[in-house]
């Protein structure tokens, strides 16, 4: 190569290639434009500057050497005088955008001297090429292939995992092939449930390899599911299989599921069945009280079978990976929540689609219990899992309720399972669990649903207000008998259940009631009573009871009538209060008789009163007037000379004595009238038109006192009411307003009318004297009394007034205040008192 300095600037600039001119101190004396593009730096960074200092080693990269490794090829160049070529570089380069960082480069780097005439080195050109994108494919490529191997070695290991929990599965599982459901694949644990190996039925079809399921509604069920595509499941289906070959076939219970297998292009090829033997826990809950110990030693022996042949069968099946791969299909689309758990830790190694199901909160492969389920340790299952990977027993599960957590606002539910924890081993050592369950909800949400039923029935049958009982036979055993009708025969329900009713029950043999159960037992056909007296011995004494009654006859279901419910009422406090009714009716008419006999006599009183008043007020009328005379004849008569001293004074307290008698006269007329009043006829008064009237009567006295009256009284307004009785309430009513008048300011009277619910309500509010309502009230409308004395009045007004309208249904409300006013508030009612 020619010397640097036959290189002119601009000629070494623009050379192709990324190239560095350096002294043999390693100082940069010319940069090409391709470097610098490649070093994201500019000319004026670099040149004059010593190469390691422009290019320092990324701390964050400490297993690179850039620096260490260009300076030893330098040192070598200036050594030999020979060109380097350097190993492929890790050299970083700082981020000009982010001072501090480094963006990641790889280089391909040679060194080449530049020697004078005398073969010294002058200077060293340093090529270098970009090999970034190549190193970085290259490593991403061997990452990936390490992943791709390490994921392979991870699905081996789960499918040897699955192949080892398919084995060792306390539930049956098997792959059934095409329409004849050919047996292809079948675990230990089916084997167990036919009570026969497995490996002669493989490749036959299921009902040749098991004949004795044949014709108990199976096949339909197979195809069904294999025909549309949708699972099929039933729970605690009893089904006739021989498991003891040299005996006749069995009667157990069993759940199954039948879920259709798919394949790539989606099409039905055939079954995946999962089952368990549930007869014990069926037999269990129908006879849990005698049969809990033979149920737990079937449990372990069943259990202790079970690991056996598992043991057996656990080389054959390590070597058919053929079979684990299926294997892993039937658990992918088993609606079964399967999982595998690995270590003390229980990290899921494999859960199918259905066990994920019930975690939608994220993924559980690679994670623990306790992390991803709290709620299961919290609910005891933690604590069952570290016994089960502990002491390697098999732990079942039978209906145990588990409540997940919410998610997404979902309300909280209780699910139930019926399960196996089942230690899994590798080389006869335990290292995790297999978790196999049956969603079991459905069945155990009915159960109790039945049972709440049954309950609900129970509880009404004994706290049913109407007593009940079944008589059973001819002899009508008291079959049932809820504590009301023990209540009425006078026994408790342990004295009569179980013995004939007439035997329990003596003193009624002879009362006719057997006869009428005879009678419902022959002819079939109901028998209602109402009110029938019946004897029945309560305590030392017989006693009588009235009941309503229906003998009803209960059929078989052949229609043979076995047994009389009788559904009975104690009516006796019924009776018996009918019976004082009828008593107090008969004395009430006798009393009524009397009290029109008195009503009458009272009435004759009454006219005889009314008679006397208004005779004794007509006969004093006369020598009142005739005394007023000869005072007026005496007083024109007296001579002036008489009239001197007290003479005057004593004629004006005569005169005054005379009016005020002529006036009791005239009240004791008005009073009178009351009793004539209340009996007037009621008709449809026009409002308006009365008050009018009554205006125009008081136009005088308005005049007088110059009052203000404002009436607010629809034109329409009638009161169902007496014309004459209604006119005398508006004038007292007014003519009190205005006479009680303040002396300090002109009277304003406001009368108003409205409809109030079932009341027309009249309103008179004045801005007179007032009074104090709270103690005034109850002299304010007695007769005679009067609340101001200055104003001419007979303290009958407002007495008449308050009879009135209380005598026609209605009433008087009255507000006032000393010095403000009063209000009076009439209510009629709507329809008056007849």
């Amino acid at each position: 190569m020619p010397s640097p300095d036959l290189l002119p600037a601009p000629v070494f600039n623009i050379l192709p290639g990324a190239y560095l001119l350096l002294t043999p101190e390693a100082v940069i004396e010319a940069v090409s434009d391709d470097y610098l593009a490649a070093t994201l730096t500019t000319r004026e960074q670099l040149v004059g500057r010593v190469v390691f200092e422009a290019f320092p080693d990324n701390p964050a990269a400490p297993e690179a050497h850039g620096t260490r490794n260009l300076r030893a090829s330098l040192a070598q160049v200036l050594a030999t005088g020979q060109p380097h070529q350097m190993a492929p570089q890790h050299y970083d380069v700082p981020d000009p955008d982010r001072p501090g960082h480094f963006i990641e480069r790889h280089w391909l780097c040679t060194n080449r001297p530049a020697l004078d005439a005398d073969g010294r080195v002058t200077h060293v050109l340093h090529a270098a090429t970009d090999i970034t994108a190549r190193r970085v494919t290259d490593q991403q490529l061997r990452e990936s292939q390490a992943a791709e191997q390490a994921a392979r070695a991870d699905a081996d290991e789960q499918r040897a995992a699955l192949g080892r929990a398919f084995e060792q599965a306390p539930v049956s599982i098997a792959i059934l092939r095409g329409p004849e459901f050919i047996v292809e694949l079948a675990n230990p644990s089916l084997g167990e449930l036919w009570g026969r190996p497995v490996g002669p039925a493989l490749g036959r079809p299921l009902f040749e390899a098991l004949p004795d399921l044949a014709g108990q509604g199976l096949e339909e069920l197979l195809a069904r599911a294999l025909r549309t595509g949708e699972p099929v499941v039933f729970q605690e289906r009893p089904t006739l299989l021989a498991r003891d070959p040299a005996g006749p076939p069995a009667l157990g219970y069993y759940n199954f599921t039948y879920q259709p297998l798919h394949d790539a292009q989606g099409r039905v090829t055939g079954l995946i069945t999962v089952g368990l033997d549930v007869t014990e826990q069926v037999v269990a809950r129908q006879q849990v009280q005698q049969l809990n110990q033979e149920l737990e030693a079937r449990v372990d022996e069943r259990t202790r079978a079970a690991l056996a042949l598992q043991a057996d069968l656990l080389a054959a099946a390590r070597q058919q990976t053929e079979q684990q791969a299926r294997l892993y299909q039937v658990f992918e689309q088993t609606p079964a929540p399967v999982a595998l758990l690995r270590g003390p830790g229980h990290r899921f190694e494999y859960v199918n689609p259905a066990y994920q199901a019930f975690f939608p909160g994220g993924q559980l492969a690679g994670r623990e219990v306790a992390d991803v389920a709290p709620e299961l340790v919290v609910q005891g299952f933690g604590a069952l899992l570290d016994r089960v990977y502990q002491t390697g027993e098999t732990y079942f599960g039978v209906e145990l309720p588990f409540a997940p957590v919410p998610v997404n606002g979902e309300p909280p539910r209780t699910l139930y399972f019926t399960f196996t924890y089942q230690a899994y081993r590798e080389d006869d050592r335990i290292v995790g669990v297999s978790i196999f369950a049956l969603d079991v909800t459905e069945q155990v949400l009915a159960r109790q649903e039945r049972e709440a039923q049954r309950q609900q029935l129970q509880d009404l049958f004994e706290q049913a207000p109407v007593a009940i009982s079944i008589l059973r036979g001819p002899d009508y055993v008291v079959e049932v008998a809820n504590p009301l009708v023990a209540q009425v025969w006078g026994r408790t329900p342990a004295d009569v259940l179980g013995r004939p009713v007439f035997e329990a029950l003596p003193e009624a043999r002879d009362q006719g009631f057997k006869e009428l159960l005879d009678e419902v037992r022959q002819s079939g056909e109901a028998f209602v009573a109402e009110g029938v007296a019946a004897q029945f011995l309560r305590g030392d004494a017989v006693q009588t009871v009235y009941l309503n009654y229906v003998y009803q006859p209960l059929r078989d279901a052949d229609g043979t009538i076995t047994r009389v419910a009788a559904v009975g009422t104690d009516v006796t406090g019924q009776v018996r209060d009918r019976q004082q009714v009828q008593e107090l009716n008969e004395q009430l008419a006798a009393s009524n008789a009397e009290l029109a006999a008195a009503n009458h006599q009272l009435t004759r009183t009454n006219v005889d009163l009314d008679n006397f008043i208004y005779t004794a007020s007509h006969d004093l009328r006369v020598p009142i007037v005739n005394i007023e005379g000869l005072l007026q004849a005496f007083g024109r008569e007296l001579p002036p000379t008489a009239r001197v001293g007290d003479v005057p004074e004593m004629l004006r307290l005569m005169q005054d004595s005379v009016d005020r008698f002529k006036r009791t006269i005239a009240h004791l007329t008005d009073v009178s009238k009351l009793q004539q009043a209340h009996a007037q006829p009621a008709t449809q008064v026009p409002l308006a038109a009365v008050v009018e009237e009554v205006r125009l009567d008081l136009l005088p006295l308005l005049q007088q006192t110059q009052a203000r009256l404002t009436v607010n009284v629809p034109a329409d307004a009638h009161l169902p009411f007496s014309e004459k009785n209604l006119r005398s309430v508006v004038y007292n009513l007014l003519s009190n307003a205005l006479k009680y008048r303040h002396p300090d300011r002109t009277p304003d009277v406001q009368l108003t009318y409205h409809r109030q619910n079932q009341h027309h309500v009249l309103r008179v509010q004045d801005d007179g004297l007032g009074f104090d309502a709270a103690t005034s009230e109850a002299k304010l409308y007695g007769m005679f009394q009067r609340l101001h004395t200055h104003v001419e009045g007979s303290g009958i007004g407002l007495h008449m007034v308050k009879k009135i309208v209380e005598n026609a249904g209605g009433r008087i409300d009255v507000a006032s205040q000393i010095g403000e006013g009063t209000a009076f508030t009439v209510f009629f009612p709507v329809h008056p008192a007849s």
